[in-house]
């Protein structure tokens, strides 16, 4: 090493004059205003389409447009940062996803809406590696637990509590309000950031004149994750492969991943750091983060769809059903920083994915007649064993890294768990669309002439409408024609019922599964340092 540089025992012992805690408040901040604009949009889309006289299918790429430029931008942070100071890309990606809110909110019309969501993602998408660097490099490997629990609660509780703010805000005050809120925010955050935070001393700035841009590779990895970021969210809509559109994108996505891995690889100075993947701790933590974003999400979306179109619930009282959750993961996070200073995350992860898997097992026993109150338990226990997952699974993938290659690990861990939430919506929502149809045929089956029980039902709903009045002046429809559209409706729901457990099933096995590559992370102290690489 030469004579400017910093030792690693220089670079172990550098601790910021500011208040840690203070620091972990300031970067939080800003982690839950972009993970909550991920979601606060969706329920706002009827609403952006009819204002801005759009299609509700045009509509839709208001959030994909967001979710395309995200995923571009997030393995590219820790490259980023090397050239612009991690600071100083951190404070533009603030900078650029206020102002672009601000411009989303006063769109005149979709394509410029389209516009600004694709600059206000490239901002967010920098925002949370750069967090989680921060955090990494701020705290002692003693602390990085508690550290990333207060960052976990933001993480976790944005997606949940996102449609329903979106929807309150929207029907009390208008769609566009969905994106002013963010600008208060990031001018705190920004003020603060500016005041409190700085870069360690390894960390150089490299000059961009010395700098060889590896342009192959970040048109590669645009190409190739921005493609399969519109494949995740317009495939349901499409018919999957039954499209050409969809079938094009996917050569086009596995093409450029394939080769960007092969190319990245041999690079001296690569955009993204594939060699971090040699560590087996740290490829293990990726894995188990993909799968949290997929369950996460997955049934984040699940959750208020039944309680909306089968139970009846309103958007609030669907919301109501899930804040308890929210509750539980503040409170429990940092009591799994805590013990993390105690035990090893292995026992942590254990424990956070069986009962992950054993709430949603549990979801599969619900029915048409499912209670407030069993939903609200259930979701509880959901977000227990979420809490156990989030801070361990990322304080082991760092505690396994050294400290001038955060950067380079953050951008990776968000890429895997936003695409693993993307992996688990598109899952879903062709799961239950799907597995609707194959249990509608199964139940139709059973509806004929010569099975008695069904003869016995018709005759007593027959009856029933015929003595409320129903015949042939009533809408033209005879008693007999209202007992069938009944009966029609009730294999509608029934099959819709079993296609949600059967998503709750595959989910929760999904997540059993995930046990054994616990065992591969490496054994840790307490305080979750690594014993050996």
């Amino acid at each position: 090493m030469g004579a400017a540089s910093i030792t690693m025992n220089d670079a172990a012992a550098w601790r910021s004059p500011v208040n840690p805690w203070i620091i972990a408040l300031t970067v939080t901040l800003a982690t839950f205003m972009e993970v909550l604009d991920t979601s606060i949009a969706n329920v706002a889309l009827p609403h952006i389409a009819g204002s801005l006289s759009a299609g509700q299918d045009e509509s839709t790429w208001v959030l994909t447009s967001y979710l395309v430029s995200n995923a571009i931008v997030l393995p590219l942070s820790g490259w980023l940062s090397s050239i612009m100071g991690r600071k100083r890309f951190y404070m533009s990606c603030v900078a650029l996803f206020t102002i672009s809110s601000f411009l989303c909110g006063f769109a005149p019309n979709l394509a410029m809406l389209i516009v600004f969501r694709v600059l206000q993602g490239v901002g967010g998408g920098g925002l949370q590696p750069s967090e989680q660097a921060i955090l990494a490099d701020t705290f002692p490997p003693a602390k990085r637990g508690m550290a990333f629990a207060v960052y976990g609660i933001a993480v976790v509780m944005a997606p949940a509590i996102g449609p329903t703010l979106g929807g309150w805000i929207t029907d009390n005050f208008t769609w566009r309000w969905i994106f002013f809120i963010n600008i208060p925010v990031g001018i705190i955050s920004l003020l603060l950031t500016q005041r409190l935070i700085q870069d360690p001393p390894y960390l150089k700035r490299r000059k961009l004149s010395e700098t060889r841009i590896d342009y192959i590779g970040l048109g590669l990895v645009a190409l190739g994750l921005g493609t399969l970021q519109v494949i995740l969210d317009k495939g349901q809509r499409e018919d999957w492969f039954e499209s050409h559109f969809i079938v094009w994108l996917s050569v086009v996505s596995a093409a450029s991943l394939i080769f960007v891995v092969f190319w990245e690889w041999y690079q001296k100075d690569p955009i993204i750091d594939l060699h971090l993947f040699r560590t087996r701790t740290f490829a293990a933590a990726n894995f188990l983060m993909f799968m949290l974003g997929f369950a996460l999400l997955g049934s984040t979306l699940l959750l208020p769809l039944f309680m909306q179109t089968l139970l009846g619930y309103t958007a609030e009282r669907s919301g109501l059903a899930l804040m308890p959750g929210g509750f539980t993961i503040m409170l429990a996070m940092p009591i799994v920083g805590f013990l993390l200073s105690r035990y090893s995350p292995r026992w942590l992860m254990l424990f956070g994915l069986s009962m992950l898997s054993f709430s949603l097992f549990h979801m599969t026993t619900f029915d048409l007649g499912v209670d407030f109150r069993t939903v609200m338990l259930a979701r509880v226990l959901q977000s227990l064993g979420l809490a156990f997952l989030f801070v361990p699974i990322n304080t082991a993938a760092y505690s396994s890294l050294p400290r001038d290659k955060n950067n380079a690990a953050s951008g990776l861990m968000n890429l895997a768990r936003n695409i693993g939430g993307s992996v688990g919506i598109s899952f879903v929502t062709t799961g239950l669309a799907r597995r609707a149809q194959v249990h509608q045929v199964q139940l139709v089956e059973k509806i004929n002439a010569a099975n008695p029980q069904f003869q016995s039902v018709l005759r007593g709903m027959t009856g029933v409408f015929r003595g409320g009045g129903a015949g042939p002046g009533l809408g033209g429809f005879s008693a007999q024609q209202h007992a069938y559209a009944m009966l029609q409706a009730n294999v509608v729901r029934q099959s819709t019922m079993l296609a949600y457990i059967d998503n709750f099933w595959v989910l929760g096995a999904a997540i059993f599964c995930l046990i054994p590559f616990v065992f591969l992370i490496k054994k840790a102290k307490a305080g979750g340092d690594i014993v050996a690489h």
